[in-house]
């Protein structure tokens, strides 16, 4: 039932953002950590960005397409109707950390984010794409972890998108930013994530009104 109405309610808001003369739009496709776990939707990074886009004047619409729990292979499922028929002008991939703790392949990673963004340029040939990288404690392993961090960056330079090397630079590890399952981030957790994305997002979008 939450996923049907998850869907309804995106659906309505690309509908509405089909209009002429609407702002570009910002499709961030995440976890649990995009779509502000325990926080209010006001608090979780997405909104925090479309503060900022705002402030610099910029028109476009930040889209928070978060979904807990969710990973690649969620991502490339649900990215058909997410993007519509170009619905996107810049999308965010901020996935990967589910497969990672689940110690998913990192060629499968790899795979998926790929395909994600192949679907995103069947839909737009001209978005722009941004992917954020993860990282893996190293409990799961030494060889795992680096493999696993160095994929995002792979990905990124194989099909022009651009990098930002950490989501959660500043964040991870440090239990001031993060709740009490030193997994999901605070409200100020979530602020520092958004001061880290904001300078790469700026760019591509700057970048992207020429």
């Amino acid at each position: 039932m939450r996923g049907s109405l998850y869907a309804l309610w995106f659906g309505a808001v690309v509908g509405a953002a089909a209009v002429a003369g609407e702002p570009g739009r910002v499709v961030i496709l995440g976890d649990s950590i995009t779509a502000g776990y325990n926080l209010e939707p006001e608090e979780a990074y997405p909104a925090l960005l479309q503060e900022k886009i705002k402030a610099a004047g910029l028109n476009y619409s930040v889209v928070n397409a978060g979904l807990s729990g969710d990973t690649t292979a969620g991502g490339l499922r649900r990215v058909d109707w997410l993007l519509g028929e170009g619905a996107a002008e810049v999308m965010v991939l901020a996935l990967g950390g589910n497969d990672g703790l689940r110690g998913l392949p990192v060629e499968q990673v790899e795979e998926n984010l790929a395909a994600i963004m192949a679907k995103a340029r069947a839909a737009n040939p001209q978005v722009k794409i941004m992917v954020a990288g993860m990282q893996m404690p190293g409990s799961m392993g030494r060889d795992y972890a680096e493999s696993f961090a160095a994929v995002f960056g792979k990905v990124a330079q194989a099909h022009g998108a651009v990098l930002l090397p950490f989501l959660l630079e500043g964040v991870a590890g440090d239990p001031g930013m993060n709740q009490a399952d030193l997994i999901h981030p605070t409200a100020e957790g979530q602020q520092q994530i958004a001061a880290t994305m904001w300078p790469a997002l700026q760019g591509v979008l700057v970048g992207g009104e020429d």
